[in-house]
């Protein structure tokens, strides 16, 4: 027997004392009813008193019992919850299926139920037997019996990266779990646990919140026991499976850790402003692949993992691993962003290839076309007047190069918005904005920038100089590019909330919530600004110095000039935005050619 389990069983029983406990602090005031009854019965209570305070206790005994009988039934009937998975039948995986059984057999444990993966760096088991899955058709099939042994969860990525013997090597102590998982008293325990996480959860529904604070009480009694019987249980899967490729698996779990850092980052930079536009990418597995990649070549560790990029990859051991990717892909996007179960006309996926044209030009120019509408709400009868001669005359637009200084009516952008800063922040609180022109012009849509009129600020059109010339000096407390940031704060919060209504008002409760772990906070009004910012400029590069978006594997949407990356516009865009200072970025501008005066597509 492994040093774990002995420890790991005393625990549970612990964990089961909680329980009886509870139990007879429950049958408590019935059993001193039934005294009180026997007693009285036999005559040795006689009196006035005894009879008032015996059916006192009874319908306190009672009503003691009505109240624990409706929690036990809570807690036996109220379905765990359930980590949102994609099913993995042994007909698509069958040499994945033979390998987890031979680890098994090796180990001499149950094998699992059945396999899942999830899009996440890790694996686990997990427990899906409970009648309320059965019930509610979240589980089916051999791993929905009663007693059936728990269900095998992989981590996507460790399929498409690790390959066959590092994925066995990493597999052997989680499917060495099914053994101490298969003792009564463990599997009793963590089923009186998980009722209890159960239970509290069906406290915050209607009529039933008392059940809550009983529930919370007996979890806080047994948590440390039961925390210390999972350590027992995972010391005694580690000792079990200390014979099969141990030396492989510390290797093995230096892709681990390596597999965690790419996903992390082709999630958070890749993925997500795709799925903010609406896309989804339908092969992440795939690419993770290429951003370790990428991040070994970077770190000088392309030379070690060549060779075992050689070897047969565990997705291999799936018959259709395109699929499985997809499926995958798209409960990541449900899981990190909180979009739709199922692919729609305003949800559908992307491919990598497409990705430059379909998700990076477009969120450019989405952003270009937001920052022009705040600038058009901010310019009103109260902000800059228009240059002399009309809109038709001589000084209608900038004339002035990139190199050049901006037109005269750009150097009064910051003192012309002070006025208009309240009302940007009023509408950044969540308050309406007054309409007409000095108000809000409605959310930054491209389809409202391209109908929206000629700016009144000195320049026509969305061009990338009345960009530079407003914010030109209007750094600082109450300035333009303080107004300017809050203003985007305001609209991207409106749009973002519009989006959550037509998604739907009924959104899932509790563990079914999603998304269940977001990926990035809240962005500040500032590091709004140097987005919309940095996407302008980005667009007149594309359009007037014959530059291209791109992707990179490991930061997301990049600007190619020449078929190479320029990774030197963030510092230039921070020193206009934070500083007032366009001058490093006006040189930028010149050196790539880029006419600041063009107006910019927009759609």
């Amino acid at each position: 027997m492994e040093a774990g389990v002995p420890s790991a069983r005393s625990r549970a029983l612990a964990v089961l004392r909680v329980r009886s406990r509870a139990l007879a602090v429950a049958l408590l005031p019935a059993a001193v009813a039934v005294v009180l009854v026997a007693a009285r019965a036999t005559g040795r209570l006689a009196g006035e008193p005894w009879a008032a305070v015996t059916l006192v206790v009874c319908a306190v005994a009672a009503l003691v019992l009505l109240l624990g009988g409706i929690f036990a039934a809570v807690v036996l009937r109220a379905g765990p919850a359930v980590t949102p998975t994609v099913p993995l039948s042994e007909a698509a995986a069958p040499d994945l299926y033979r390998l987890v059984r031979d680890l098994a057999d090796r180990m001499d444990v149950p094998p699992p139920s059945a396999i899942a993966l999830t899009p996440d760096c890790d694996s686990w088991l997990e427990d899906r037997a409970h009648a309320a899955h059965r019930r509610g058709g979240i589980a089916g099939g051999p791993q929905s019996a009663p007693g059936a042994a728990p269900v095998l969860v992989i981590g996507s990525p460790f399929l498409w990266w690790m390959r066959v013997a590092e994925l066995r090597a990493v597999l052997a102590p989680v499917v060495a779990g099914t053994g101490p998982s298969a003792h009564p008293d463990i599997a009793d325990a963590r089923g009186f646990v998980r009722g209890l996480d159960a239970a509290v959860d069906v406290g915050g529904r209607r009529g039933l919140g008392w059940i809550a604070a009983p529930a919370r009480l007996l979890l806080r009694l047994c948590r440390t026991d039961a925390a210390e019987m999972e350590r027992g249980v995972a010391a005694a899967a580690s000792d079990r499976a200390q014979g099969v490729d141990y030396g492989l698996r510390i290797v093995a779990q230096e892709q681990v850790g390596l597999a965690y850092a790419g996903w992390d980052r082709l999630l958070t930079r890749v993925a997500l402003p795709a799925w903010r536009m609406g896309r989804w990418p339908a092969h992440l597995d795939a690419g993770v692949v290429s951003a370790l990649t990428e991040l070994s070549r970077r770190d000088r560790l392309a030379e070690g993992f060549t060779s075992r990029l050689g070897e047969r990859p565990a997705c291999d051991l799936l018959e259709q691993p395109g699929v499985i990717d997809e499926a995958t892909s798209l409960l990541a996007a449900r899981l990190f962003h909180g979009g739709p179960a199922e692919a729609g006309p305003d949800w559908s996926p992307v491919e990598w290839a497409a990705y430059p044209e379909e998700v990076v030009d477009r969120k450019w120019r989405a952003e270009a076309a937001r920052l022009h509408a705040a600038l058009d709400a901010l310019a009103g009868p109260e902000g800059l007047p228009a240059e002399p001669g009309g809109p038709h005359g001589p000084a209608a637009g900038p004339t002035a190069s990139a190199g050049s200084a901006s037109p005269a009516g750009a150097g009064s952008a910051a003192t012309a918005a002070v006025a208009p800063a309240a009302a940007a922040a009023a509408g950044a609180a969540g308050s309406p904005a007054p309409s007409g022109p000095s108000g809000a012009a409605g959310p930054a849509t491209i389809e409202a920038a391209d109908a929206a009129p000629h700016a009144v600020d000195g320049f026509a059109g969305p061009t990338l100089e009345r960009v530079l010339g407003c914010l030109t000096n209007a750094s600082g407390e109450g300035a333009l590019g303080e107004a300017l940031a809050g203003r985007l704060s305001a609209d991207l919060a409106r749009e973002e909330r519009a989006a959550d209504t037509a998604a739907g008002a009924g959104k899932a409760r509790g563990a079914d919530a999603v998304p269940l772990f977001p990926l990035q906070p809240p962005r500040s009004g500032r590091d709004l600004l140097a987005d919309h910012v940095t996407a302008m400029v980005c667009c007149a590069a594309v359009d007037s110095a014959g530059a291209a978006p791109g992707m990179d594997w490991l930061d997301g949407p990049v600007l190619l000039v020449g078929g190479d990356r320029r990774s030197d516009l963030a510092p230039r865009v921070l020193c206009l935005v934070e500083d007032g200072d366009p001058a490093p970025l006006r040189e930028w501008l010149s050196a790539l050619g880029v006419r600041t005066e063009k107006p910019v597509r927009l759609v």
